[in-house]
C-alpha cells in the first residue's frame, strides 16, 4: 500500500478574508493559504531590502564619483564602479522576486522561484565584470602613473564607501537569511567585501601623500583581488543552489522529524530542494503493512505536518508511504527497476 500526500501553493488563489481570520485564530495551521501569505511576505521583505540597498549604494557611488572626477584616483574609480554595479544588482533580484510571486501553472508547475537563482547568476557575472574593469583601470595606471590630487576628499570618499557598504551588507544578509534567499545573502557578502575594499582606498591615498605614485594603482589591483575572492564565494553559493544543493543539517533535521511521527517505522528516500527562497521536500516513509489506506494517509499527513514545523521555509512536501516488508514478500518496486537503470 502506498500513499501520496502533498500541499502546494498552486492549489489555491489569493487568500480570502476567511483564510486570514482562520490564520489568526489557529496560528499553527499549515493550510496552503497560510504558506502563500508567508511566501508573499518573504518576497515583500526581499523587495524592501533591494530598494533600500539601491538607494544607499546609489548615493554612495554618486558621492564617490564626484571625488573621482576631481582627484583622478584609479583606486577610488574601481571602488566607485563596483559600488554602482552592486547597486544595480537590485534590478535582476527585484525582477526575480516579482516573478516569484506569480502562481504556478501547467507549464511552470513549480512556480517561478528559480528566477531568483538566475538573478544570482547575473549578480555573479556583474561582480566578474566589475573585477575585470578594476583590473584594467589599475594596470593602465601602473603603465602610465599620474599624481592623485585632493587626497583628503579621496580619504573621505573611502570612508563613505565603507560605511554605505557595511550597512547594506548587514541589512541584505539579515533579510536574506530570514527569508532563505541565497541570492540576497550572496549580494550582502558582495557588499561587505566592497566595504573593506573602500578602506583599501585609504592606503592608496596615504601612499600618494607620501609621494608614492604607484600606491594608488597598486591598491587598485588589491581591490581587484578582493573582488575576485568575493566572486568565488558568491559563485559557489549560487551554483550550489542551482544544482539543488542543501545544507546536510536540513536533511538530518527533516529525517529526525519524520522518524518521530507515530506510525513511521523508518524513512527511505529523502530529498530537499530550494525553489527560490522556499523549500520543497520528497520522502518515503515505511508504515505497518497491515495499515488501511486511510491510516497510511493519516501517517503521511502527520509526517508532512512534522516537516513543516521542523523546516520553517518548507512550503510543500510529497510523502510516499511504503508498507513494511514481510519475509518472502516480493519487493513491490521491482516493476520499476528497469526504468531506473542508467
Amino acid at each position: 500500500m502506498s500513499d501520496h500526500h502533498e500541499h502546494g501553493p498552486h492549489q489555491h488563489g489569493t487568500p480570502s478574508l476567511r483564510h486570514r481570520l482562520a490564520h489568526l485564530l489557529t496560528p499553527h495551521s499549515h493550510e496552503t493559504a497560510d504558506k502563500l501569505d508567508a511566501a508573499l511576505e518573504s518576497s515583500a521583505q526581499g523587495m524592501r531590502a533591494l530598494w533600500v540597498s539601491l538607494a544607499v549604494l546609489g548615493a554612495t557611488a554618486l558621492a564617490q564619483a564626484a571625488v573621482v572626477a576631481v582627484s583622478g584616483s584609479v583606486a577610488l574609480l574601481g571602488d566607485t564602479v563596483h559600488n554602482a554595479a552592486d547597486a544595480l544588482t537590485a534590478v535582476p533580484l527585484a525582477i526575480a522576486f516579482v516573478l516569484g510571486r506569480r502562481a504556478a501553472n501547467r507549464r511552470f508547475t513549480y512556480g517561478y522561484g528559480r528566477a531568483e537563482d538566475l538573478a544570482g547568476l547575473v549578480i555573479v557575472l556583474t561582480i566578474a565584470a566589475s573585477a575585470a574593469f578594476a583590473a584594467w583601470a589599475a594596470v593602465g595606471r601602473l603603465l602610465d602613473p599620474r599624481p592623485v590630487t585632493d587626497l583628503p576628499a579621496v580619504a573621505a570618499a573611502a570612508l563613505v564607501g565603507f560605511a554605505g557598504n557595511e550597512w547594506v551588507a548587514r541589512y541584505r544578509i539579515r533579510v536574506g537569511r530570514r527569508i532563505g534567499s541565497a541570492a540576497l545573502v550572496a549580494d550582502g557578502l558582495h557588499a561587505r567585501t566592497d566595504g573593506f575594499t573602500s578602506l583599501a582606498v585609504l592606503l592608496g591615498a596615504a601612499g600618494s601623500a607620501l609621494g608614492l605614485r604607484l600606491a594608488d594603482p597598486i591598491v587598485g589591483l588589491a581591490i581587484t583581488a578582493a573582488i575576485v575572492l568575493v566572486l568565488r564565494d558568491a559563485a559557489r553559493e549560487v551554483l550550489r543552489r542551482m544544482l539543488d544543493a542543501v545544507d546536510p543539517a536540513l536533511v538530518d533535521r527533516a529525517e529526525r522529524a519524520a522518524l518521530a511521527v507515530p506510525g513511521v517505522r523508518s524513512v527511505g528516500e529523502l530529498r530537499l530542494r530550494w525553489i527560490g527562497h522556499r523549500l520543497r521536500a520528497e520522502l518515503a516513509v515505511v508504515v505497518d503493512g497491515e495499515a488501511t489506506l486511510r491510516q497510511a494517509h493519516a501517517i503521511a499527513v502527520a509526517a508532512e505536518h512534522a516537516l513543516l514545523h521542523a523546516l520553517p521555509r518548507l512550503t510543500a512536501a510529497l510523502v510516499h508511504a511504503d508498507p513494511a516488508p514481510v519475509p518472502g514478500e516480493r519487493d513491490p518496486h521491482l516493476a520499476l527497476a528497469h526504468h531506473l537503470t542508467t
